[in-house]
């Protein structure tokens, strides 16, 4: 996206450090990491829903694991204030279950992202006895926590889609917003400004 006139190929583009810029860069940040919840949850369903034994437990949570960072991302307080809020949430979504789902989606990221607590197994130690009820040994049990269900995979795409087309929105406002503040500005001033590089299509 440059912006919403169609024009020639660039023969320049220099660099914008302004607010309104920087708001631009942010929405496509967002929209970049909500296509990224998309990708991940259709090749979940894919993961999931393949006949031919199990799924692959480290790459089903592998992919969920990204998508979950992405979906919160969306919603960082920091940056320029362009961040997704829980109002955007209740605008695209028409069940009224959307906003316990998005908390259940952040405390999965915090489960999963846990720099202390192993997401993916419980274990405990136990003393074993012997028939007089003597201590014999020490027994270590472990309870495998389940893997993310389809259910859960679809909600989470669906609220994503939503989600892209509002922000999809947002950036063609906003590309407008800054084509009109910099296309009066003087060539000399421009010039000014640090060179991006321009990758020339074939």
């Amino acid at each position: 996206m440059t912006n919403s006139v169609p024009t020639d190929p660039p023969v320049s583009l220099r660099l914008l450090d302004t607010a309104s810029a920087s708001v631009l860069v942010e929405l496509m940040a967002t929209f970049e990491d909500l296509q990224t919840v998309l990708r991940c949850c259709e090749r979940l369903v894919s993961e999931l829903a393949d006949g031919e034994g199990e799924p692959d437990d480290i790459l089903v949570e592998g992919i969920w694991t990204l998508a979950l960072l992405s979906y919160a991302r969306c919603f960082s307080a920091d940056g320029t204030g362009a961040a997704l809020t829980q109002d955007d949430l209740t605008a695209t979504q028409s069940h009224g279950d959307v906003m316990e789902w998005h908390k259940v989606l952040l405390q999965l990221r915090d489960h999963y992202t846990d720099r202390t607590t192993n997401p993916r197994e419980r274990f405990s130690v136990g003393a074993s006895q012997d028939p007089s009820g003597a201590a014999s040994g020490v027994a270590v049990t472990s309870s495998r926590q389940p893997l993310v269900d389809d259910l859960t995979v679809r909600q989470t795409g669906a609220i994503a889609f939503a989600l892209s087309g509002l922000v999809n929105d947002r950036i063609a406002t906003q590309q407008e917003k800054v084509f009109d503040e910099v296309k009066l500005t003087p060539k000399a001033e421009l010039e000014k400004l640090a060179r991006l590089d321009v990758a020339q299509s074939d």
